[in-house]
């Protein structure tokens, strides 16, 4: 009987297969892959089209830094992410676009997991961390496409991840991770490249001021010059050794005191770092070795078949029109980011109105990212994934702070009800998520000419044509087979990189009527044109019935034409029929612009939210 009561009690007291913080962090990986494939969208946006026919093409040829699906001659290109490219045909030729939208999923659960496990890390909660990555990967919901971005993301993260742990534990294997992220980027998306080094910054910052603090340069002098002067008399022979002795002396007296008060400098120098006010400043001598590493990396650019891009291509951009014109690259606007803006308030709402103490290190990131995310809304994605992860250490600092005990509140979350609720919760706002997606398609028929290039494709010469198109859907025409005049890669359309004609904004100006587009077409000699139905240009030519466009097809979106010389028209006529068309060109912009639809490429819009790398 003491035998069975024996083995009963130990029965009883065999632990679980899984602890209830283990069990939660299960829950919350499945619950945070759910979620994340729910932001994922169907419908493909521009960028991919392209991406698919340049991973095609180095498939075939390699890198030939030249264009080959503009009908612009020798244009050079960049092959700015080739490896991305690469990949995503890769995938579209063995799935399709099915497999692309798939992918797509995957690497928006990676992101999300990620972000989850780093965050866990650092601020040791797995409930804060949980709660803080579902509210990132919805603030990031727009930068989840089927992009090189999206890699470089979770990229990020983890260089993030790498460099924290580096310095906290200095082992020298997390030092190659960092490496290969470097030659990854530089070959996935070599326009995010130079960020990657912005991620050292801060660290290396707060070492370089530990040093200058330390130093104390003014008595550092000070103490030198005496003791300069106390060896400078000692090695002098004089007459007058009474005097000599007593200067001597004196300068001794000034040495020792000032000694003393550097001493005194530094004592109260080190209680302000164990018990700072705000700001924690530590002097972390693992730094050393991380500009060591640095350095390392920024040679990593040289490993890639795109030569010295990877050091001039956001340079070039820069300099040029692009980032001025494309709605990514425009200075953030507030009241269109409420998201990224309360994640901001609430970092300084901690910082401002609590004991809460921060590192300077992290106050060197949020000043950066937040200075970067006003100057350019695509960085607000950046600003979000950094931020987050230092949100959840913040907060757990805090928590730590006001000594708050958070035993019942822990304990709760792991209950069956609790884990019911999260569950439910979770899983209605992903089904609110998808349900507006149920009946999408991979190519929305509104924003591309799927029927018009299939017309195209059909009935016109394509060896001889030159289309004039828009920016927002010539990459789905280069996927169709098409040559363009322009598309999303708005790089190769420069003069900073083509070294030739300003296409990018030849294109800007015509489409916004700020430039004749008979100028444009009778300087590029455009033959064919294709452009939104409700589009300025189109406007203009049906109010005034211009003789030298032929309509060859249209549908609810689009309508084609081709430009022909009017017939029996004389050259005084011609010009009368001109000066004719730009008079009513300036009278027709404003009230066209009121009936254009949404998806219009004028002023590369808003609606599709990351148009072109940069």
């Amino acid at each position: 009987m003491k035998a069975k009561d024996s083995k009963v009690k130990k029965e009883k007291t065999k632990k679980p297969i899984l602890t209830k913080t283990a069990r939660f962090t299960i829950m919350a990986v499945i619950l945070i892959i759910i979620f994340s494939v729910a932001l994922t969208p169907v419908t493909l946006q521009n960028d991919t089209f392209y991406s698919i026919k340049v991973g095609d093409h180095i498939s075939t040829n390699g890198i030939d830094m030249k264009d080959a699906f503009s009908w612009h001659e020798n244009l050079p290109y960049t092959y700015p992410h080739w490896l991305y490219d690469l990949w995503t045909f890769i995938i579209f030729a063995f799935f399709g676009l099915k497999g692309i939208f798939i992918t797509t999923c995957i690497l928006s659960a990676v992101l999300g997991v990620s972000l989850f496990f780093v965050m866990k890390n650092t601020s040791k909660s797995s409930i804060i961390s949980f709660i803080i990555t579902i509210a990132a990967m919805y603030v990031l919901r727009t930068y989840i496409t089927a992009r090189a971005q999206l890699v470089t993301f979770i990229l990020f993260v983890w260089t993030f991840y790498f460099i924290e742990k580096f310095i906290e534990t200095r082992k020298w294997t997390y030092i190659p991770f960092l490496v290969i992220i470097s030659i990854l980027i530089a070959n996935l998306h070599v326009a995010v490249w130079p960020f990657y080094f912005i991620l050292y910054l801060p660290y290396i910052a707060e070492y370089i001021l530990n040093i200058i603090i330390d130093t104390v340069l003014y008595n550092k002098v000070k103490i030198a010059i005496l003791r300069f002067r106390i060896k400078r008399l000692e090695k002098l022979k004089s007459k007058q050794k009474n005097i000599r002795e007593e200067k001597l002396n004196k300068l001794k007296i000034l040495l020792k005191d000032q000694e003393i008060d550097a001493s005194k400098v530094k004592i109260k120098r080190d209680e302000s770092r164990r018990k700072p006010y705000k700001i924690k400043i530590t002097k972390n001598d693992s730094v050393k070795f991380l500009i060591l590493v640095f350095i390392i990396c920024l040679l990593t650019g040289l490993i890639t078949p795109l030569g010295t891009t990877p050091y001039t291509y956001l340079y070039k951009t820069m300099q040029g029109n692009t980032p001025k014109n494309i709605n990514e690259h425009l200075p953030m606007v507030l009241t269109e980011s409420t998201e990224a803006l309360c994640m901001l308030v609430i970092f300084i709402a901690i910082i401002t109105f609590t004991k809460t103490k921060i590192r300077l290190s992290d106050l060197f990131f949020l000043g950066g990212l937040t200075y970067l995310m006003l100057s350019s809304k695509r960085q607000i994605a950046i600003f979000t994934i950094i931020m987050a992860i230092i949100l959840s250490r913040l907060i757990v600092s805090m928590i730590k702070e006001y000594n708050i005990d958070t035993t019942k509140i822990q304990k709760f979350c792991v209950t069956t009800l609790a884990e019911v609720f999260v569950i439910a919760l979770v899983g209605f706002m992903s089904y609110k998520i998808v349900k507006p997606k149920l009946n999408s398609k991979f190519v929305n028929e509104s924003s591309y000419p799927v029927a018009a290039c299939t017309y195209i494709t059909q009935n016109i010469d394509l060896e001889h044509a030159k289309f004039y198109n828009e920016y927002n859907y010539g990459s789905y025409m280069i996927f169709r087979g098409i040559p363009v005049f322009i598309d999303a890669r708005a790089d190769l359309y420069a003069p900073e990189f083509n070294g030739k004609e300003d296409i990018f904004m030849d294109f800007i100006n015509t489409s916004a009527i700020s430039t004749f587009y008979e100028d444009t077409f009778e300087k590029y000699g455009i033959t064919h044109v294709i452009t939104y139905k409700n589009s300025k240009m189109n406007m203009i030519i049906k109010k005034t019935k211009d003789s030298r466009y032929k309509q060859l097809y249209e549908d609810n979106h689009f309508t084609i034409y081709e430009r022909v010389k009017p017939e029996g028209e004389d050259q005084e006529n011609a010009e009368n029929t001109e000066q004719t068309n730009e008079t009513e060109q300036t009278e027709q912009v404003e009230q066209t612009e009121q009936t254009e639809q949404p998806q219009q490429a004028e002023q590369i819009p808003e609606t599709e939210q990351v148009k072109a790398d940069s």
